[in-house]
């Protein structure tokens, strides 16, 4: 088997820098990573020589997203996902959770179908992996259900929940839910018990009722500040109890709309950095031209960055998550190593996989992502094999 070398680069291995460094990986794998002064080439060896001014870093997981290049994961179909886990590298990503929404349970049994199937027949390297599925909603509450159709919000309901997990081949590994509605508690406790991720989203929880859902086993905020119950100063709500509890890991949206930049700065402040996650929550509309698109069942129009419905409430974004990179660092003046880890490694281990995801290290996915100085995509490798090159035949961004 071949073995593929990149040299002279810099690398962001997601715990330190290696200064004109090599990266040596077979197959799928990661075999060495070190300093070129230390470099012995095996034999059978395809050397890359880089410019050493674009950087090595892990690939990104984006654990929140609907859709990408006109496909979303409610069109159930493997062509959509086809269409986001190949479009989905120019960005960087190299794995995601691909994210269902609030919708009659047809629907929602269609897309789970369809993605346990693209998960074992299809989803090849030289592709983003789907990790599993982000089940956002219908177990939420209506007074803050966002983009999320109000009218097929249900409580929430774990034999259901069985059901939609055995269809799924036990691929729901994260579950947007308002704990404060009927039954909630026992939900978030009974994912917390069968490993799934309980997150707090489209909630009106206050503060107490929060502090009730983590003693309960939940662990994350779905995009913090929106869609929830916010911070005041004789309330906290989840907001409040987000930033202050340790047990909690939160999503953000860095793109300066759905959050404002200082509000990131804050709250990157107070969780520190191994407690944020960053996320795209994008729809079909990214990477294609401003106009109407589908979400739900609802229009979505989009219009210089922005995708709205009909009454004006933020529906997803178009955000790339090399731009929520390069965003992050400019809106808080972090380091690009910091920023590896909101965008890599906390994923990861938020996801139980870390042991192969996350950060580059030898054993590890040859999941990499090459950035120019300016933070740009110039090429990525989804375990292993290209799956991206700027000016490429798959080049689109």
């Amino acid at each position: 088997m071949k073995k593929t070398l990149l040299k002279n680069v810099e690398i962001y291995t997601g715990e330190e820098v290696i200064d004109n460094g090599y990266l040596l990986f077979e197959d799928d794998k990661i075999l060495a990573i070190g300093f070129m002064k230390d470099l012995v080439v095996p034999e059978n060896t395809e050397e890359i020589n880089l410019d050493s001014s674009l950087k090595a870093a892990p690939g990104f997981i984006d654990l929140h997203i609907h859709g990408a290049g006109g496909a979303d994961t409610m069109d159930a179909t493997i062509e959509a996902l086809s269409t986001m886990a190949g479009i989905l590298p120019a960005e960087g990503t190299t794995s995601f959770l691909a994210t269902t929404i609030t919708q009659e349970t047809k629907s929602i049994e269609d897309a789970l179908k369809n993605a346990a199937n693209y998960r074992k027949h299809h989803n090849k390297p030289g592709e983003a992996e789907i990790l599993g599925i982000h089940l956002e909603g219908p177990f939420i509450n209506e007074k803050r259900s966002g983009a999320q159709p109000v009218e097929h919000i249900r409580e929430p309901d774990i034999d259901l929940f069985k059901q939609w997990q055995e269809l799924a081949e036990n691929g729901i590994k994260l579950v947007t839910l308002a704990p404060e509605k009927e039954n909630g508690l026992e939900f978030v406790s009974y994912l917390d018990q069968s490993g799934v991720v309980a997150s707090i989203g489209h909630s009106d929880a206050t503060y107490d009722e929060t502090i009730k859902a983590v003693e309960a086993g939940a662990k994350h905020v779905t995009h913090l500040f929106n869609g929830m119950r916010g911070l005041h100063h004789r309330e906290p709500g989840i907001a409040g109890a987000a930033l202050l509890l340790k047990e909690l890991l939160v999503e953000i949206i860095a793109d300066g709309i759905h959050v404002r930049p200082e509000m990131i700065q804050l709250s990157l402040q107070t969780k520190g950095i191994d407690r944020m996650i960053l996320i795209t929550d994008s729809m079909r509309a990214k990477c294609l031209k401003n106009g109407t698109y589908d979400l739900g069942g609802q229009d979505v129009t989009v219009n210089d960055g922005k995708a709205l419905l009909e009454n004006g409430t933020l529906a997803g974004s178009i955000l790339k998550m090399k731009d929520s990179i390069q965003n992050i660092i400019k809106f808080t003046g972090i380091s690009l190593l910091d920023a590896i880890q909101l965008a890599s490694v906390n994923p990861a281990k938020q996801m139980g996989v870390y042991d192969r995801k996350g950060s580059l290290a030898p054993g590890k996915d040859a999941d990499i992502v090459i950035l120019d100085e300016n933070y740009e995509v110039f090429s990525t490798f989804c375990r292993g094999k290209i799956a991206y090159k700027r000016g490429g035949e798959n080049s689109t961004l």
